[in-house]
C-alpha cells in the first residue's frame, strides 16, 4: 500500500510536470526578451523546469496559493538565480546603475517632484543621448526587474496581499508589498503604464511599443527609468 500511494504521488507530479512546461516556457522567453543575445532560452528552461519540480514537491494546496502562482514564482526565481550566477555585465553597468538611482532620489528630494530624464542627464553631467544609452545597457545588460525589489511579479496585479491570502510571506513583507505598491502608482503614467504591460500583462517591449507607438529601444529606457525611479524611492528598504 505504501509502494502504491509513493506511485501515485510520483504520477502526480509528472503529470503536474507536463501540465506546466508551458510555463516554463512562457517566462523564459519572457526574461529573454530583456537579456543579450549571449543568453540562450535553453539554459533559462532548464533552469525554470528545476524550478518546477522543486514546487511540485513542495506545494502545499492547503496554503491558499493556487499552484501555477507557487511555480510561476519558483521558475522565475530559479532562472534569475542561474543568470546571476553567471553574471556577464561589466562592473561600468552596474556603476551607472547605481549613479542614475542616487541622482533621481537626490534630485527628487530635493525638487519635490518626479524628475525627468533631461533632468537626471544633467545631474550626471552627460547628454541625454548618452543617458538613453545607460538606460538601455542597464536594461539589457543586467535583469532590472520587481524581483531585485523583493516582491514577485504579482504585485502589479493590484494584490497587495494579505496574511490570509499571501501565506508565504510574514507581515513585514506584506507592509513592503504595500508600500512598494504606493510607489509604483505615484510613477509617471506612462512608467506605470510599462511597467504594468510589461509585468502584469506580460507584453515585451516591441508589443508594449506597438501600444505606445513608440520605438523599442524606447520602451527599453522608460521601463529602466522606471525602475531605477522604484529603486530610488524604495531604497530605505533596501539598506
Amino acid at each position: 500500500m505504501v509502494k502504491a500511494n509513493a506511485y501515485s504521488t510520483k504520477i502526480d507530479t509528472a503529470a503536474l510536470l507536463e501540465q506546466h512546461t508551458v510555463l516554463v516556457k512562457r517566462i523564459a522567453y519572457h526574461l529573454l526578451a530583456r537579456l543579450p543575445a549571449s543568453v540562450i532560452v535553453d539554459d533559462l528552461i532548464q533552469s525554470g523546469m528545476i524550478g518546477l519540480l522543486e514546487a511540485a514537491n513542495n506545494f502545499d494546496s492547503t496554503k491558499g496559493a493556487s499552484f501555477e502562482t507557487f511555480a510561476g514564482i519558483r521558475i522565475r526565481g530559479a532562472m534569475l538565480d542561474e543568470i546571476r550566477r553567471g553574471d556577464w555585465t561589466p562592473r561600468s553597468v552596474h556603476k551607472n546603475s547605481r549613479m542614475v538611482s542616487d541622482a533621481i532620489k537626490t534630485l527628487e528630494s530635493q525638487l519635490g517632484r518626479d524628475v525627468t530624464d533631461v533632468e537626471v542627464a544633467e545631474k550626471l553631467e552627460i547628454s541625454l543621448h548618452e543617458y538613453h544609452i545607460i538606460l538601455n545597457e542597464v536594461n539589457a545588460g543586467k535583469i532590472i526587474g520587481i524581483e531585485d525589489l523583493g516582491v514577485s511579479e504579482d504585485i502589479l496585479s493590484g494584490d497587495s496581499g494579505t496574511e490570509d491570502n499571501q501565506p508565504y510571506y510574514n507581515m513585514e513583507q506584506v507592509v513592503f508589498k504595500k508600500s512598494l505598491a504606493e510607489c509604483i502608482s505615484s510613477l509617471p503614467e506612462r512608467e506605470a503604464l510599462v511597467l504594468s504591460l510589461y509585468y502584469d500583462e506580460e507584453l515585451n517591449l516591441r508589443e508594449i511599443g506597438q501600444v505606445l507607438d513608440v520605438s523599442e529601444s524606447r520602451v527599453s529606457q522608460i521601463h529602466s527609468q522606471a525602475m531605477h525611479r522604484l529603486k530610488a524611492r524604495m531604497q530605505s528598504w533596501q539598506n
